[in-house]
């Protein structure tokens, strides 16, 4: 029989004794567990703040709801960072090839380490005086901001298409993080306000970000930090690399590496994908959805790539020392089009959510 823990083994991932994230939590002893504290669950009735629009899906509520699977572990198994801790850049002990989650939010700069989120998956936070949600998910390789109002989310236990459900503690909704949209409970059909959140290395965020704060690992659990159990990032290795997934995706598509990264996005009217690697080596890309012209541009200083709408099919061109829109020099970030939000996933997981996808590389 097929089990989790096995497939860590046959993948080639050490230390599976000790499974973290959405595989069952590296169990700390019951004198430690004595002393973390207790994830307030029960809910109140205030909602988290929704947008306007609901975003595309692809299957209606009701199938996704009946998708989703039990993680092997309860609600709040693996608690959410309720209290984070900060410190300076200077004073983190991290590596530059290290992944990390940047922020930037009014005067507040952070940075999110992945080897502390993989055993966490929510952090809880306020940045720049908002209250915020930084969200990661391993099984899918996806790292989205949420706002969250005075409502703080929480881990359910379960998955949809391997994706993190978020729950939360407000009206005890159900978020599958890609999706932003709650597929169970009182808020059913609502999706979240987001923000961007910046997949890059440490290296590299604290080069352009020296004045960073950094989340520390006094995170009031006893956890084996810097202990992936799910493998490595730096060079890719274990269920990272694997072509195999840990549950059968909502839908398969061949077009790439199941564990390749693109950059996603999705509106009211549909998703779509751009090769995270083609992005980076080409520096401009460009996709439609629904006949609605879009254009990616690589951020080589943070790794990463940004996504505009393009209505009125504008020129951007590579430069020497960056880019032009219309033969003006422009910055990666800060193209004068309507920014779509956009996020890096694991290919398997976003052609799972979004069959048909436009997909560009």
């Amino acid at each position: 029989m097929h089990t989790r823990r096995s497939f860590l083994r046959g993948v080639g991932v050490a230390g599976v004794v000790g499974v973290a994230g959405c595989l069952g939590g590296d169990e700390p002893s019951a004198e430690e567990s004595s002393n973390e504290p207790t994830a307030t669950s029960d809910a109140t009735g205030t909602p988290p703040p929704t947008a306007e629009r609901s975003l595309h899906l692809a299957q209606d509520i009701g199938t996704l709801d009946g998708e989703v699977i039990s993680g092997g572990v309860p609600k709040d198994g693996i608690p959410a960072i309720d209290e984070p801790t900060f410190q300076a850049a200077e004073r983190a002990s991290l590596d530059d090839g290290e992944p990390v989650f940047g922020l930037v939010r009014g005067g507040d700069t952070r940075a999110y380490p992945q080897r502390i989120l993989v055993h966490h998956e929510i952090v809880n936070d306020t940045v720049d005086g908002d209250p915020v949600a930084v969200t990661y998910c391993p099984l899918t390789g996806t790292a989205q901001g949420f706002e969250r109002g005075p409502v703080e989310f929480g881990v359910s236990g379960d998955l949809v298409n391997s994706n993190l459900v978020m729950y939360d503690r407000g009206t005890d909704s159900r978020w599958p993080q890609i999706l932003a949209t709650a597929i169970d409970g009182p808020l059913a059909g609502e999706t979240l306000r987001e923000f961007r959140v910046v997949w890059t290395t440490w290296g590299k965020w604290r080069a352009v970000h020296p004045g960073t704060e950094v989340l520390t690992e006094d995170t009031g659990y006893t956890r084996r930090y810097g202990d992936d159990p799910y493998g490595q990032y730096n060079p890719p290795g274990g269920y990272y690399a694997s072509d195999r997934t840990l549950f059968e995706p909502l839908s398969r598509d061949d077009r790439a590496h199941p564990k390749s990264v693109v950059v996603g996005t999705r509106t009211a009217d549909g998703a779509l994908a751009f090769d995270k690697e083609s992005l980076l080596a080409a520096g401009v890309l460009t996709g439609a959805i629904q006949g609605r012209q879009y254009v990616a541009v690589a951020d080589d200083t943070l790794s990463t790539g940004y996504v505009y709408a393009n209505p009125d099919g504008r020129t951007v061109e590579n430069r020497a020392d960056g880019y032009s829109l219309d033969g003006e020099p422009v910055a990666a970030d800060s193209l004068p089009l309507e920014r779509a939000l956009a996020f890096d996933a694991m290919w398997f997981a976003w052609a799972g959510f979004y069959p048909g996808t436009g997909y560009v590389n």
